[in-house]
């Protein structure tokens, strides 16, 4: 199994501290590794344990943006809007 991916799984908290893209491309090696197939079931299932973070994690901030934009666009300011 891959090194860094152990080490997130022992150390969960870790997850908790990536920015949004550190958790996608962490997310995006876990699924390569799956998808590759090569991996016995229990590795396979720990790697998914560590996807199933990484999903959420990236989940979780990108509700954060998404309610950032709609406190923004309710106060009046529409944050694609060209300039005339």
């Amino acid at each position: 199994m891959n090194e860094d991916i152990r080490e997130s799984k022992e150390n969960e908290i870790d997850v908790w501290n990536l920015s949004f893209e550190e958790s996608l491309t962490k997310l995006e090696e876990i699924v390569k590794q799956l998808e590759d197939g090569n991996l016995p079931l229990e590795d396979s299932l720990s790697l998914f344990e560590c996807g199933i973070r990484f999903s959420r994690r990236c989940r979780e901030l990108l509700e954060n943006a998404k309610h950032r934009v709609d406190i923004l666009t309710e106060e009046g300011f529409e944050p694609f809007e060209d300039e005339v």
